[in-house]
């Protein structure tokens, strides 16, 4: 099988549960709710994407024809370039775009070869492959969702047609709110994320009025993004 990635980097997890821990991010082109192009936004099933996930121009990006060979891209980039140095605490996140429209068994098991702990970011649409460490889910508006347990749940807030509690019965191990970070004009020409008006600093005091009045979920903020990382 040939992989279509639009990037590859090493950077901080900046969301959920692994906050903090240092990851390769294997960000796969393409993605089953949007197309990725603006002039489609107003008509996706997911409309308050904030990620370039459209072809393989991007940072060490490009067409891999088999596992071995994204499998070795990734341990490069961990080790900074050497494929030949150990890999303690080797951590990979797939991403996307959404990631099962490509994420399989072989790759799996071509980074578990090379002593890599996996991690999935998924809208759960579709069902994560056997052999993935954490399944990060993020439920969609106008969606079916398919995989329904996993480590971590993270729902983006607020949202008009989909609520916490449709979600909060799931089997998973980690429940977390994150405030949608309006992107202006993007979304105001795309009729706003499904009706969701406001902005970003009212989004976040709303994630928190949800979380203390329901304890079951946590505040998740994209600290990369404070930060200014990758």
């Amino acid at each position: 099988m040939t992989y279509a990635v639009k990037e590859l980097f090493l950077s901080l997890q900046g969301e959920g549960a692994q906050a903090g821990r240092v990851s390769v991010f294997c960000r796969f082109a393409g993605c089953n709710l949007w197309s990725g192009l603006e002039r489609d936004r107003a008509t996706a099933q997911c409309r308050f994407c904030d990620t370039d996930f459209v072809g393989t121009d991007g940072q060490n990006g490009g067409k891999f024809a088999d596992a071995e060979a994204l499998a070795n891209a990734i341990t490069a980039i961990w080790n900074k370039g050497e494929e030949t140095k150990t890999h303690p605490r080797a951590y990979v996140v797939f991403t996307g775009g959404e990631p099962c429209l490509q994420l399989d068994t072989p790759l799996l098991a071509a980074m578990a070869a090379r002593g890599f702990e996996t991690a999935i970011e998924t809208n759960g649409t579709l069902p994560v492959p056997k052999g993935v460490d954490w399944i990060c889910v993020s439920p969609k508006p106008r969606s079916t969702l398919v995989q329904k347990q996993g480590n971590e749940l993270k729902f983006i807030y607020p949202q008009s047609e989909i609520a916490p509690h449709d979600f909060a019965a799931l089997n998973f191990d980690h429940y977390f709110l994150q405030p949608l970070e309006v992107q202006g004009a993007m979304l105001n020409d795309a009729g706003g994320a499904g009706g969701v008006g406001g902005d970003t600093q009212a989004n976040i005091q709303a994630a928190i009025a949800y979380c203390l009045e329901h304890p079951q979920w946590r505040l998740s903020l994209q600290t990369h993004k404070i930060l200014s990382l990758d």
